[in-house]
Order: structure tokens, then C-alpha cells, then sequence
């Protein structure tokens, strides 16, 4: 219940800073821009400190970890995967305006007779 009530609290927050962006009409922009910023950062701490804002704190801890296991590819390996990608692409589209050609000579002037 306590968890329900920081996140409804987090929200008001939120919705509170961007009503504030448009109250504050005759302000500066960097003053309405940051009542925004200070609506999402207060709402942000408000959930941080919530049972399902700790589970989500750890998740992207563990998600951090995870990311750092991965083997990323070197500029040379990227280069060429996507030099292989595009002469597949070119080769597709070969062939399907060589099969789309073949099929309109067929059907429209062997079958048709339209020329």
C-alpha cells in the first residue's frame, strides 16, 4: 500500500512539473524547462525509494554487469558484416526487378498479347 502511494506521489510530481511548464507561460523558457526537470527528478527520487524502484535500481545494476560480458565485434568484423549485408541487398534487388521483368514480359506479351 505504502509502495502504491510513493508511486501515485511520483506521478502528481510529474504531472505537477509539466503543469508548471505551461503555468509558467510568461516565464523564461529555462525556468519552465526546469520546473520540468525538477518535476521528473523529485518524482524519479519519490519511486527510487519504493520496493519496485529498488528491484528496478538492481536490475540495471545487473543489467550493467551483463552488458560489460558481452564480446562486441571490432570495427574491422562491423565493416565487413555490413559490406555483405549490402551486396545481399543489391543481389536481392537484382533479382526481383529481373523476376518482376520476366513476369510482366509474360504475362503482358506472351499471354495478353499487349505490347
Amino acid at each position: 500500500m505504502v509502495d502504491k502511494l510513493k508511486f501515485t506521489l511520483a506521478i502528481a510530481l510529474v504531472v505537477a512539473g509539466v503543469v508548471g511548464f505551461y503555468v509558467l507561460d510568461g516565464w523564461p523558457l529555462v525556468v519552465r524547462v526546469l520546473c520540468v526537470l525538477a518535476g521528473l527528478a523529485a518524482g524519479g527520487a519519490v519511486a527510487w525509494f519504493s520496493e519496485p524502484g529498488r528491484r528496478f535500481g538492481e536490475f540495471v545494476r545487473e543489467a550493467i554487469v551483463e552488458t560489460r560480458k558481452v564480446v562486441w565485434p571490432t570495427r574491422r568484423e562491423t565493416t565487413q558484416m555490413t559490406g555483405i549485408v549490402f551486396v545481399f541487398v543489391v543481389v536481392m534487388a537484382i533479382f526481383l526487378y529481373l523476376t518482376d521483368k520476366s513476369l510482366e514480359w509474360v504475362v503482358y506479351d506472351l499471354i495478353l498479347g499487349w505490347k
